[in-house]
């Protein structure tokens, strides 16, 4: 996890210390290292338990300088990288903590390996709308709401809340309506998967939004929020840093669409022929169903009121607040046709 700045700063010596000092700040933190930073806030190195161990080995002392048991080219990642790159730089150099630096190697912060879940635990939670009627998946929806239909022999809200627990999400709230009670019954409390789940219940169908005006608390920090019919790879962590990153009040993952005219396309001015395209391609971008969203966006959202995201999009633009699209290339499939169910479960459920 990204430590808050009044625990990580506690990690800091000057080069002026000793091993003494650097291991009281390690018994005294618990964190098994410390930054070693000039008056600048320049990182000049870093110091483990296993670096005093090599040190003593080697024959230095209690009042040896800090500089002599240092690691000047230890591994460093700027603020800008995503969370998941981090992760994998962690467990791919088996490290448990790694500084965040600026361009000027000024220390911004640092990561700390989670023991527990071998992942970077996320403070943000996912909302997942599963309140929709399925009309166009009759007459599999008649008895099941949509989300719980079974895709590779489990419901495919299962495998949406699966996913994004292996990327640290810890905390999910449906929006349920429609047959609410079997996704209840099924899910409880989230304790079978060691997560917590919580509800929105809609009094009527609210549509791809309106169910975020039953937040209550707002979240502190941006969230993520997916329809509860879209199975894909993408990476919900990456999305919501890229949304961070960016300053967005609403972040829109968009897929590209191909199309081909099944035509040749002649070109004219007036009646004057001045170009021909056999079957030309258009590429689009179209809606994936998933976002990432600031607490601040929720404002426009009146409880109780039938509300679209798009409608959010379109009325946050109009206010001159930024939103921004993330482009997704990972495998992707809306769910809403007989169709595409039996594509899911032909693929058992990975998606390409």
């Amino acid at each position: 996890m990204s430590l808050p700045e009044s625990v990580w700063r506690k990690v800091i010596l000057p080069p002026s210390g000793n091993v003494k000092d650097a291991i009281a700040n390690l018994n005294e933190t618990g964190l098994q290292i410390v930054l070693v930073v000039d008056g600048t806030g320049g990182l000049l190195g870093t110091v483990t338990d296993g670096d005093i161990r090599r040190g003593l080995l080697r024959g230095l002392q209690l009042e040896s300088s800090l500089t002599g048991v240092m690691r000047s080219n230890s591994l460093v990642v700027t603020p800008e990288m995503g969370r998941e790159m981090v992760v994998h730089l962690m467990r791919a150099n088996k490290l448990r903590q790694v500084p965040v630096v600026d361009a000027q190697h000024h220390v911004l912060g640092l990561h700390l390996w989670d023991e527990d879940t071998g992942t970077e635990a996320r403070p943000n939670p996912m909302v997942i709308m599963v309140g929709g009627l399925g009309k166009r998946l009759r007459p599999h929806t008649e008895t099941c709401p949509k989300p719980m239909l079974l895709v590779a022999g489990k419901p495919m809200l299962e495998h949406i809340i699966e996913r994004a627990k292996a990327e640290g999400f810890r905390h999910f709230i449906l929006a349920v309506q429609y047959l609410s009670y079997i996704i209840e019954d099924y899910f409880g409390n989230g304790d079978r998967w060691q997560v917590r789940i919580d509800y929105l219940r809609e009094p009527f169908p609210l549509g791809t939004a309106g169910a975020l005006g039953l937040l209550d608390p707002v979240p502190a920090v941006p969230f993520v929020v997916t329809n509860g019919d879209v199975l894909s790879d993408i990476r919900y962590g990456e999305l919501l840093d890229f949304h961070s990153r960016h300053v967005a009040l609403a972040t829109m993952a968009v897929r590209q669409h191909e199309w081909q005219h099944p035509f040749g396309v002649v070109q004219t001015d007036g009646i004057d022929i001045i170009g021909f395209e056999e079957k030309p391609v258009a590429r689009t971008h179209i809606n994936a169903g998933i976002y990432a969203l600031s607490p601040e966006a929720l404002g426009l959202i009146s409880p109780n009121t039938y509300y679209d995201m798009p409608t959010l999009f379109e009325q946050l633009q109009s206010e001159g607040r930024r939103t921004v699209a993330y482009p997704m290339h990972e495998p992707w499939l809306d769910v809403g046709r007989p169709d595409d169910l039996n594509r899911a479960n032909a693929e058992n459920g990975n998606i390409t």
